[in-house]
């Protein structure tokens, strides 16, 4: 079956984590191309705030409280959608957090509690947003990163509950296909993204942690989740690095694992001290994109654009070589009559 999606303006967009970071950025940017919007968050102060910084803006938007690690509470927010706007179009499960630390430090119950939001908020997200979509159609958009694909030491928890997406998500799209049901399903899997992934995270290391070179804008992206909302595809890396590094790692796994055991911990590893053990769990820097680390960020990514668009890439590489061609003809051309 040949999935139809319908133009951004036209849809109604559930995105989970909605109050900072990806989903923030996600939020505005559909906001501002004309879809109506349903904000799921955990701080209700947060979420009343970008409903009427963006209802401001003209934009049609509503919010619910829910914590994606309880089923009941993200199908409360997924019925408010229904009653508020009559369905949805596309569900986007974002949420999600990280824990630094060596393997056997970081105690099994935070790393349970990881999972809870990482994997089974996808999970039952995922489950209940099916339930519309199978009857209406369009897009469910699970976040997943590079390390849906690949390992970096010093986030054991945090790798393993991305790779237990990816496989969650590979299987349900190949269920999804054999049902012929006309539910698009993506994989966004973004580089490191300038958030506040490190300042939510919990940390048990002995100084303040990081992520690695390079960063990328959080809005790209937010550019490639509403590309996936319109336009079925399988899946994205967002930043050319996450896709390098994916190709270095299966083409050279023993030169990688080396690798990283000794960069992979450097990099993650600032000279300051830690500045909590506990991670942000509540409210502060709500309504924010970007960590307040200062950091080089690339603002574009052509590898995330040529993803995106392959047929205009094809083109202009196309046109590319015609002139480079035509320029060489011409060098010869100038040559012979010398």
């Amino acid at each position: 079956m040949i999935v139809k999606l319908k133009p951004i303006a036209q849809q109604v967009i559930v995105i989970t984590g909605a109050t900072s970071g990806i989903g923030l950025a996600t939020a505005r940017l559909a906001a501002s191309r004309g879809a109506r919007v349903m904000l799921i968050a955990r701080d209700e102060a947060a979420l009343g705030a970008l409903a009427t910084q963006l209802g401001d803006q003209g934009a049609l938007v509503d919010y619910a409280v829910a914590d994606v690690s309880h089923a009941e509470q993200l199908q409360a927010a997924a019925d408010k959608a229904i009653e508020r706007f009559g369905g949805f179009d596309t569900w986007v499960n974002n949420a999600g957090a990280s824990i630094f630390g060596r393997c056997a430090d970081v105690p099994i119950d935070e790393q349970k509690q990881l999972f809870e939001t990482n994997f089974w908020g996808v999970v039952q997200g995922s489950t209940i947003a099916l339930k519309h979509l199978r009857q209406r159609g369009g897009a469910l958009i699970n976040l997943g990163s590079e390390l849906s694909d690949i390992a970096i030491p010093l986030q054991g928890a945090y790798v393993a509950s991305k790779h237990a997406v990816k496989g969650y998500t590979d299987t349900l799209r190949m269920e999804l296909i054999e049902e012929r049901a006309p539910v698009s399903v993506t994989l966004i899997k973004p580089s490191g993204i300038h958030t506040q992934f490190v300042e939510h995270a919990r940390n048990h290391l002995d100084v303040q942690p990081k992520l690695p070179a390079p960063l990328y804008a959080p809005d790209i992206v937010a550019k490639a989740i509403l590309h996936a909302a319109a336009t079925p595809v399988r899946d994205l890396y967002v930043g050319g690095a996450s896709a390098a590094m994916v190709t270095f790692a299966r083409r050279a796994p023993n030169l990688y694992d080396r690798v990283m055991s000794r960069f992979g911990i450097a990099s993650q590893r600032t000279k300051e001290p830690p500045r909590t053990s506990q991670g942000n769990r509540g409210t502060e820097g709500a309504l924010r994109e970007r960590s307040g680390q200062k950091r080089k960020v690339f603002e574009s990514s052509l590898y995330t654009q040529a993803s995106m668009h392959p047929k205009h890439t094809a083109l202009l590489a196309a046109g590319a070589a015609a002139v480079w061609m035509l320029a060489r003809y011409a060098r010869a051309s100038n040559s012979r009559r010398a």
